[in-house]
């Protein structure tokens, strides 16, 4: 692997794609740390220390990178891109138009692009919005003094400004990785997000149990579940394919057998990711409510990270959001007529809509699997470290599999690239 890394570093393309990479999250780390207008530092600090933050803010905080506790300009992180990305691949299976555009290539794609980030700043409005309007009520439980001191109307508005500008350049980061870097940049930036955020959260679980046995704990179902996501992510099921010989002038084409590979988890990480995001809407609207109310108080209680309501709605999504996800990516009626096309079918299998009708049927049986195996890897965590008492929300089941599978994915998607210039990738 070692060598592998060097040779990604001696390929001029690539080397530059890693760099571009790595001083994107660089920058996104730096924003982190810059904070929104008016907001003392000072008062922060304080109110960080005197209390701690629920569940809902313990998830934004970590997909923020820590930003959301310290009011930062990116302070709302890459979850308004996130949920914009869902809403506008939900109005697909709703809205004929933007099928349409999905099915144009490239021109389409970029009007849903543009529609996508659109949407993004007005959810970044509503979400900063939310931020600077509890920051100094009910964003620090118990919290002596004000995080922005002689708040008014003109603050408030430059504080929400500033941070729906920071939501804009976060996009416009990840969507710089995903085009001149390497791997998808949503979920690098969410990645990097949480990478700097677990010293600390191993330092507070030693420090709220008093001892090393829960850290030990902590880190062997870590490792234990890296252990099963990079096996089940290598997984896959090879349905052969065989191609007819053609003859085109004194040319013959074809006659060769291949395989489709179909793996066992297409989603990837992206039900997990976009589950969490649906089940903090109603946390988000909840803070626009008085703490007194009853409704209020229901979410609260109901939908904690750690509450039986809120794990269950949270398995339910992943699977949705897995065979969701798959339809999108694996577009089965578009392979079958790929594979009539250029002449390939299946062994014992009528080219055409038979063709198709397989393919739905197999990859519908290894989806199940896949979107069990997601809501089991990501819910175990939270359970067990919740029934122990180990820590609330900030870390579960989510970050882990956020943690290990983009890390693959990246690994792969730089392996592939070694691949193509004859190098032996990271993972041989």
């Amino acid at each position: 692997m070692i060598k592998a890394f060097a040779a990604a570093f001696r390929t001029p393309d690539l080397r530059r794609k890693l760099l571009f990479t790595m001083f994107i999250m660089v920058i996104y780390r730096f924003g982190t740390f810059v904070p929104a207008p008016f907001v003392s530092v000072k008062n922060v600090r304080t109110c960080m220390e005197q209390s701690g933050a629920g569940d809902f803010l313990s998830m934004v905080n970590l997909f923020s990178g820590g930003a959301m506790l310290q009011l930062s300009v990116f302070s709302l992180g890459i979850m308004p891109y996130i949920t914009a990305s869902i809403i506008i691949q939900l109005l697909r299976v709703v809205i004929p138009r933007f099928e349409e555009l999905h099915k144009e290539g490239q021109s389409g794609t970029a009007k849903l692009t543009e529609y996508t980030r659109y949407l993004t700043i007005g959810l970044g409005i509503l979400q900063s919005s939310v931020v600077v309007s509890v920051a100094n009520s009910n964003l620090f439980t118990g919290c002596t003094v004000d995080p922005i001191p002689d708040a008014n109307p003109l603050i408030i508005a430059l504080a929400i400004l500033a941070m729906t500008a920071g939501t804009g350049l976060i996009m416009w980061l990840a969507e710089l990785i995903t085009e001149k870097g390497v791997g998808n940049g949503m979920s690098i930036l969410i990645f990097t997000g949480i990478c700097a955020n677990f010293p600390s959260m191993l330092a507070n679980v030693a420090q709220s149990t008093g001892g090393a046995g829960a850290v030990v704990l902590v880190v062997a179902m870590f490792l234990a579940i890296t252990v099963v996501v990079v096996f089940v992510e290598q997984s896959q099921r090879r349905v052969p394919v065989q191609y007819a010989k053609r003859v085109v002038g004194r040319r013959t084409y074809g006659g060769s057998t291949t395989y489709l590979p179909i793996k066992i988890n297409m989603a990837n990480v992206i039900p997990v990711i976009f589950a969490s995001s649906i089940l903090l809407i109603p946390n988000m609207i909840a803070g626009f409510g008085d703490s007194s109310s009853a409704w209020v108080q229901w979410i609260s209680r109901h939908l904690a990270t750690n509450s039986w309501l809120y794990l269950t709605l949270y398995g339910l999504l992943i699977v949705f959001f897995t065979f969701f996800y798959t339809s999108i990516t694996f577009n089965t009626e578009e392979i079958a007529d790929n594979m009539k096309r250029y002449g390939g079918f299946i062994p014992g299998i009528r080219a055409g809509r038979p063709t198709e009708e397989y393919l739905n049927y197999v990859s519908s049986r290894i989806t199940w699997v896949g979107a069990i195996y997601l809501a089991i890897v990501a819910l175990t965590p939270t359970i067990v470290f919740s029934q122990m008492g180990i820590m609330g929300g900030s870390f579960g089941g989510t970050s882990i599999m956020i943690l290990v599978g983009v890390g693959l994915q990246t690994v792969k998607d730089v392996d592939a690239q070694l691949q193509q210039r004859h190098y032996d990738g990271f993972l041989r």
